[in-house]
């Protein structure tokens, strides 16, 4: 017998390596069948290396940091946190809004516990799901009423089923968009039932062009936010005040699909391209729909605002059910709408708020931090500040650009995209963007608790 074959005879078989006690702490902490498949991988690989003659050990314990590696990888959950530096706020790819703590703390509190979800403690009955953001989202907006779905989506699709359904909905051409995860307002109107009645141009739309296109069969008028499309030179089109104006006295209701929806008056921080809810209810809309986890900073979730008799006559629509929101969803998002009892509360403590409005001189000292402590021991990079810039994300906002500091690394040994992959690819996952020949870092979205994290993925990525 040659010595590789006598190597492989005195391989530990899958029950010995089980049986041992390195086999009893995995099966302790992770599920069987992940143990069993990384043992086997395990022995094959040292299989495999006996006979290329890299290894004569074929003993279990120095097998045992490739099986726990292994078994780790297997066990791993896919949904992962992952380090945002790219700017964007609201990036969709990455999860979009960061929920506030009071969020989360309410959503564990209702997912650890049994709930009044659908009890009406008061009379001992059952009660609805709603009336737990009721109250709040009339108080804050000035709606007559209003609730939530599973996403804005859903809640157009609702609206339409349910007040338009084998009737003309109105819509401007130049408002007929697409947007992301093809997202066709088109193909939305089509699902519900409702025919669609373009009017006007791609470029101009005018008040007489609803005129003209209003018959027995009309609806509803709908009005829809263009998210990231833009049409800019020679354009015109009506104004939410006048198009509201024009169905109350035609007794048409007008719904305004808002897209993101922000609650805040942004005009104080020079953002004038962005209405709130509150002034586009003031307008005399029926119908607003918008994100709850865009602008609004919440969990993913879609806001059906406005008129009680609109309202109601949605809710009683049969796909309510199919897309109303679960009591997690309900938990965080009645938090959310709690800080925006007090603006400056939600300015401060809802995360995608405090981001868009962060003093740039801020971002620049996290900026600052992140440069020093790389500069410590990283020699063979560039590393500097750079002014630049941020986004809101999301399709939010999407002619805003935000002043920010960014930290801006040019590797001296290895290319830019191999610097990005190794980041991405990382424990824990930095997502940064690349900007010439430099990775990007903007502090606009990296926590103050997350900085050191950053540093010590940068080092190991260049090392």
């Amino acid at each position: 017998m040659n010595r590789k074959q006598e190597l492989l005879s005195h391989l530990p078989s899958v029950d010995e390596v089980l049986k041992s006690g390195y086999g009893s702490e995995w099966l302790g902490t992770y599920p069987r069948r992940y143990v069993l498949a990384a043992i086997r991988e395990g022995i094959d690989l040292r299989r495999k290396e006996i006979l290329e003659g890299t290894t004569a050990d074929v003993s279990v314990e120095s097998m045992v940091p490739d099986i726990t590696a292994r078994v780790e990888k297997l066990s791993s959950l896919s949904l992962r946190p992952v380090i945002n530096a790219t700017g964007i706020v609201i990036h969709t790819n990455l999860g979009r809004s960061v929920l506030s703590e009071k969020a989360v703390e309410n959503m564990t509190r209702i997912a650890t516990q049994y709930s009044n979800l659908e009890f009406d403690l008061g009379t001992g009955k059952r009660g609805k799901r709603y009336s737990h953001i009721k109250k709040l989202l009339r108080e804050i907006t000035g709606a007559e009423d209003g609730f939530a779905v599973n996403n804005n989506a859903a809640a157009v699709l609702l609206c339409l089923s349910a007040l338009a359904k084998g009737r003309e909905v109105i819509v401007s051409r130049g408002e007929l968009v697409e947007i992301g995860g093809s997202f066709r307002v088109p193909d939305v109107m089509a699902q519900s039932g409702a025919a669609l009645k373009e009017v006007g141009t791609t470029n101009k739309t005018h008040l007489h062009d609803y005129e003209r296109a209003m018959n027995d069969s009309t609806a509803l008028i709908l009005k829809v936010h263009q998210s990231n499309y833009r049409i800019t030179g020679f354009t015109e089109d009506v104004s939410i005040e006048k198009l509201a104006a024009f169905g109350h006295g035609r007794n048409i209701p007008v719904m305004h699909d808002l897209g993101s929806g922000c609650l805040i008056n942004l005009k104080p921080y020079g953002i004038h391209t962005e209405p709130s809810v509150q002034e586009i209810l003031k307008s005399g809309v029926d119908i607003v729909t918008f994100s709850g986890d865009k602008l609004l900073g919440g969990p993913q979730a879609g806001l059906i605002l406005g008129r009680k008799e609109c309202i109601e006559k949605i809710q009683k629509h049969p796909l309510t059910r199919a897309v109303r929101i679960d009591k997690l969803t309900l938990a965080a998002l009645e938090a959310t709408l709690l800080e925006y009892a007090d603006e400056e509360h939600a300015k401060e403590n809802i995360p995608t708020v405090k981001m868009l409005l962060e003093d740039p001189e801020k971002i620049r000292a996290r900026a600052k931090k992140i440069a020093v402590l790389l500069r410590r021991d990283l020699k063979d990079a560039a590393i500097e500040i750079i002014k630049d810039s941020s986004q809101a994300g999301g399709g939010s906002l999407p002619e805003v650009n935000f002043p920010t500091f960014a930290v801006s690394i040019k590797p001296g040994k290895i290319t830019v995209n191999e610097l990005e992959e190794r980041l991405r690819s990382g424990r824990p996952s930095i997502v940064a963007r690349i900007k010439g020949d430099s990775l990007i870092l903007d502090p606009r979205t990296i926590s103050t608790e997350e900085v050191e994290a950053v540093v010590k993925g940068v080092r190991a990525a260049l090392r």
